[in-house]
């Protein structure tokens, strides 16, 4: 079994609803995203699938995130599909995406796990057991 990882970033703002304390408050971060695939079978140059397309999706799945407010977006917003814009909910939110664009274009590549950094010590990840 192989296993890639990419990481990227994205800026954003958003507060958390119910939360008691100062994050209740609008506040931003620059939210690092590692997401990890695997797969058992190489192409014939010897890739599991080129980092550059996995990149690319993750990209996709963070674009609209970037520089906003992310309380404000639909998927987010109060009774929205996601919820509260905890790093938790973002990781299952992103992992979604990805295992999406992987099962329609690379379908044996498998996403594993996705990590969502809020800061240089704090992540939250999401897996399906």
């Amino acid at each position: 079994m192989y296993e890639l990882t990419v990481k990227t970033s994205f800026d954003a703002a958003h507060k958390l609803c119910g939360y008691q304390g100062n994050c209740a408050r609008i506040h931003g971060h620059t939210w690092v995203v590692e997401v990890a695939v695997a797969g058992g079978k190489l192409d014939s140059i010897g890739m599991l699938i080129d980092f550059k397309d996995l990149k690319n999706m993750v990209k996709k799945a963070t674009a609209h995130l970037d520089h906003n407010f992310i309380n404000e977006l639909p998927e987010f917003a109060v009774n929205g599909k996601v919820g509260n814009p905890t790093a938790e909910n973002l990781s299952r939110y992103i992992y979604e995406q990805v295992k999406e664009e992987l099962d329609k274009n690379h379908p044996s590549v498998k996403i594993r796990r996705v990590s969502v950094w809020e800061s240089p010590n704090s992540c939250a990840t999401y897996r399906e057991d």
